[in-house]
């Protein structure tokens, strides 16, 4: 079993920027590929980073350039640095994570861009 817990998330001016981070239960080693997702009112879940145990990283189009994944394994820990944010940035954040064949998610984090 893997827990996640996030933080980080909050309350923040457009232009403005916030680190979220996601702790796992057990190494960063032992985890495959880990995420960012975020929910938005009325939409759909969708994917903002993902990274792989090895480190290589995939963005969606609308955070590119924005927006940063990092892990550190032996902290068994994910971020993911957000800048320039903007008000379309709002939404509920889910640490993500594939560990022993299955999918686990974190709690979530609101995160809140104010115009």
């Amino acid at each position: 079993q893997l827990r996640l817990v996030e933080s980080g998330g909050g309350l923040v001016q457009a232009g403005g920027s916030l680190r979220l981070s996601c702790a796992a239960s057990v190494s960063g080693f032992s985890i495959s590929d880990m995420g960012w997702y975020r929910q938005a009112p009325g939409r759909q879940r969708e994917l903002v980073a993902g990274i792989t145990r090895a480190g290589s990283t995939n963005y969606a189009d609308s955070v590119k350039g924005r927006f940063t994944i990092t892990r550190d394994n032996a902290k068994n820990t994910v971020y993911l640095q957000m800048s320039s944010l903007k008000p379309e940035d709002t939404a509920v954040y889910y640490c993500n994570a594939r560990y022993l064949l299955s999918t686990y998610w974190g709690q979530g984090t609101q995160v809140t861009v104010s115009s």
